[in-house]
């Protein structure tokens, strides 16, 4: 029986984070459309992509921290209630909070930074021409 849950447990857990990858992806693609013509001012001034990548990067990686430390303790706290309720009593460990925050972590930091990328390696002739 508890084979089953964690079963069910797992693939929610993909379910979950696949949609928060699509989520980030979105987002990211959102953020770096609207700002297509700074992208192409501040590249035709000079700007390194890796400085177009950390500028449009910071305000979505710090959504993604807050959501994280807010959502951290709720799960740790929900998660550990419901594990006691099994005739075997299982703990859970810190470590795979870690490892699942340095995964989304990971994943949004690598969505980020190929739609950034991808937006900052346009001519900036293209991007500046509909004005």
């Amino acid at each position: 029986m508890l084979r089953n849950y964690l079963k069910i447990a797992w693939r929610n857990l993909i379910r979950n984070k696949s949609y928060a990858f699509l989520n980030i992806f979105g987002l990211a693609s959102c953020s770096t459309e609207q700002r297509v013509k700074e992208i192409g001012i501040r590249k035709a001034l000079g700007a390194k992509v890796s400085n177009i990548v950390i500028l449009l990067g910071k305000e979505i990686t710090f959504l993604i921290g807050l959501a994280l430390i807010m959502s951290l303790p709720l799960a740790y706290l929900i998660a550990n209630s419901w594990l006691q309720n099994f005739a075997a009593k299982v703990d859970i460990s810190i470590s795979l909070f870690l490892v699942s925050t340095a995964v989304v972590f990971l994943l949004a930091l690598l969505t980020i930074s190929y739609q950034t990328i991808k937006a900052a390696l346009i001519n900036p002739v293209d991007s500046l021409k509909s004005e």
